[in-house]
């Protein structure tokens, strides 16, 4: 609810100085660009709106901004504006979780019939090996060091790691990563494909249900924890997460 009103308050901010600043005849007349930007800033307020992770009309909207600018009443209170904003973001997010897993399983039951995947947990974890390694292989209770990065299903990146990073398996770690990453050797490169249950699932701040693939490089079989260690832990705080995902524009938000 906190980052939701903090959304909200954005945006009532934005319009408002687009209505005091923007629209005014005396500032047109003093700079001349004004009307670009306007325009760039209605721009910026639009990806407000749009963080908020609910599909507005737009013309309401507008509507509403003119009835404010002339002390009209409201359809709603602020307080009932703000439930049913959350109670409207509960569904889509539900739906989103339910259509996300569904994509995960599918994609994990036909991508587990490729040539050279490995499947470690049936329907839930594979891996694919992109560079054999040499020696010193990963065990249980190791804290491998690894460079990473992570994609969703369409192929972007949620976050990478630009150097090394130290992954404890005996603490508090992904399970796609305690599992995955034990056996693998020295220079060795694998692909893990990650079902929602043994990544993030509905918790944290990526979108729910995600399936995770992470490429993954190991450099060291076992580092020193005093090392970098990973901020992918098993429930992250957004202020744990990489800050490719901390800073994503997808509505972390609106993510509990």
């Amino acid at each position: 609810m906190n980052h939701l009103f903090f959304k909200i308050f954005s945006i009532a901010l934005s319009l408002l100085f687009l209505h005091q600043s923007c629209f005014a005849e005396e500032e047109k007349s003093q700079n001349p660009e004004i009307s670009k930007i306007s325009e760039a800033f209605g721009h910026l307020i639009g990806k407000n709106i749009d963080a908020v992770g609910i599909n507005f009309d737009l013309e309401a909207v507008v509507k509403g901004l003119k009835d404010a600018s002339q002390g009209k009443t409201s359809p709603m209170s602020e307080v009932e504006c703000i439930q049913a904003i959350s109670a409207a973001q509960e569904i889509t997010y539900k739906k989103q979780a339910q259509d996300n897993l569904k994509k995960a399983e599918e994609f994990l039951e036909k991508n587990g019939k490729e040539k050279d995947i490995v499947m470690l947990e049936e329907g839930k974890l594979q891996y694919k090996i992109e560079k054999q390694g040499l020696e010193n292989q990963v065990k249980p209770n190791f804290s491998p060091l690894i460079r990473y990065v992570g994609r969703y299903l369409d192929g972007s990146i949620f976050g990478k790691s630009s150097e090394g990073e130290v992954i404890p398996l005996n603490e508090d770690t992904i399970l796609c990563f305690k599992k995955g990453l034990v056996g693998m050797k020295e220079g060795e490169k694998r692909i893990l494909y990650v079902h929602p249950d043994l990544g993030y699932g509905t918790s944290g701040y990526l979108p729910p249900n995600s399936l995770l693939i992470f490429e993954v490089e190991l450099i060291k079989a076992n580092a020193p924890k005093s090392l970098k260690k990973s901020s992918l832990s098993l429930n992250p705080t957004k202020d744990d997460l990489p800050e490719e995902i901390a800073e994503s524009d997808y509505g972390l938000e609106s993510i509990r």
